[in-house]
């Protein structure tokens, strides 16, 4: 059975960050094989990673949707648009050594979709299966979660910056998840970048205010900056980083 697990959380808290070394760490341990879908709108998580993009489901879907009205479809008579479908998406899989990943891409334009979501989801329910783990980098709304284009999350990470703001749009996201009724195994909180790892009695007071189950902190990591300053995937960092050490703990208790 695959285990999935989904990365949450607003805009500017570090959360592709956490969810590319979380998937890093999986691999290093032997956890592969791995798929990692970049469900965010704003894609990035293969910068993390450090893999390159030729194509995303969101050009797949377009490149599909528009062949319905183009008379010059690329589309051969002889195929279906289901077969189509089979046949391009082996082209958006980006495979690795541990893990292979896809990219969600740019949401949809102009006119209905539902035909072509509906292929891209019988894609992504018949490949998930082919791994151990599915984790996926996810918008702050759970779109792709809440309309059953991916497969069912067993466990949500709720990734916060250490301000009240964030986490009461992480209790925000909570909340929408049980008002959903997901049917998510756990839900836990991470909260990112906290000054020498040590929350403020403030931020634990928020997070007890909001019932939020915390699993873990992660420690502000210069080194972060700096690998990012320089365009370097995130994965390089040193295994003694503060980042990567804490998150390993987390997975750890995580057990996963």
């Amino acid at each position: 059975m695959t285990y999935s697990i989904a990365m949450a959380g607003k805009g500017g808290t570090g959360k592709t960050t956490v969810c590319g070394l979380f998937i890093d760490h999986l691999v290093k341990t032997g956890k592969g094989p791995i798929l990692a879908v970049d469900a965010d709108a704003n894609s990035n998580l293969n910068e993390v990673l450090g893999v390159k993009i030729e194509m995303t489901l969101g050009d797949l879907r377009e490149e599909i949707a528009k062949a319905e009205v183009n008379d010059k479809s690329p589309i051969p008579p002889s195929m279906s648009k289901q077969e189509y479908a089979n046949y391009k998406f082996g082209s958006a899989l980006i495979e690795e050594d541990d893990y292979d990943m896809l990219v969600m891409g740019k949401t949809q334009g102009k006119g209905c979709y539902c035909y072509v979501n509906d292929l891209l989801r019988d894609q992504l329910y018949k490949y998930y299966k082919n791994y151990k783990y599915m984790v996926v980098d996810n918008e702050a709304g759970l779109e792709h979660i809440s309309r059953g284009i991916l497969p069912p999350v067993d466990l949500i990470l709720l990734v916060s910056d250490c301000s009240r703001r964030g986490i009461q749009a992480a209790g925000r996201s909570a909340q929408m998840i049980q008002d959903l009724d997901l049917k998510v195994k756990a839900v836990h909180l991470i909260v990112n970048r906290v000054p020498e790892g040590k929350l403020d009695d403030g931020i634990k007071e928020e997070i007890n205010a909001w019932n939020l189950s915390l699993i873990g902190v992660i420690p502000q990591d210069n080194k972060v900056y700096q690998y990012d300053a320089a365009g370097n995937p995130l994965v390089a960092l040193p295994e003694d980083a503060p980042i990567k050490q804490a998150l390993g703990e987390i997975i750890n208790k995580l057990g996963v």
